[in-house]
């Protein structure tokens, strides 16, 4: 279906039948700047025969892309649910750890202590945890490391879990906390 002025929008993409698809850069009461791959181009879209060159929903005669229109309505969905929260509830750490805060004071009192949220902190750890799994998988999966090779560095990843398990006390799941074994 052709497209008429009034259904264009700026930064839509749009299908010419002869410089192909193009961005809508402004538009006019007759008609619209759009920059082809070519080059940018003014066209009367009542006459040129444009498309939609991308999905679109038509909502009481107001033409949006697609894309635009399903990540507004979720937005819309998350926010009037009240599911999207600042204070969300970080799955595996321990409830006691949750909104806290872990500050790091210098011995220099005249320096300001750094403050992070304990989400961010656990986040961080987690990562690590899983980042060293799979380094312990590749390593034992290698088939260009020696069997005395692959010991030795077993060893200094069972060492990095050994350092961590400071940290243990954040998990709520003792099967997800680090072990040395």
């Amino acid at each position: 279906m052709a497209l008429s002025i009034e259904s264009l929008h700026i930064g839509m993409k749009v299908l010419h039948p002869r410089y192909g698809v193009g961005v809508v850069r402004s538009l006019t009461t007759h008609t619209a700047d759009i920059n082809f791959d070519d080059a940018p181009r003014t066209i009367a879209p009542d006459t040129a025969g444009l498309t939609s060159a991308e999905p679109t929903a038509t909502l009481t005669e107001l033409q949006i892309p697609l894309e635009t229109l399903i990540r507004d309505t979720a937005q819309s969905v998350v926010e009037a649910l009240g599911l999207e929260k600042d204070d969300a509830i970080v799955e595996g750490l321990a409830n006691r750890w949750q909104r806290g805060v872990l500050v790091m004071q210098s011995a220099d009192t005249s320096l300001q202590p750094k403050e992070v949220p304990i989400e961010t902190f656990f986040h961080k750890i987690v990562m690590i945890r899983n980042n060293l799994r799979v380094l312990e998988q590749k390593v034992n999966a290698s088939d260009k490391l020696s069997d005395a090779d692959k010991f030795d560095m077993q060893q200094y990843i069972t060492r990095c879990y050994g350092s961590l398990t400071t940290f243990n006390v954040l998990f709520k799941n003792k099967d997800e906390q680090f072990r040395t074994t």
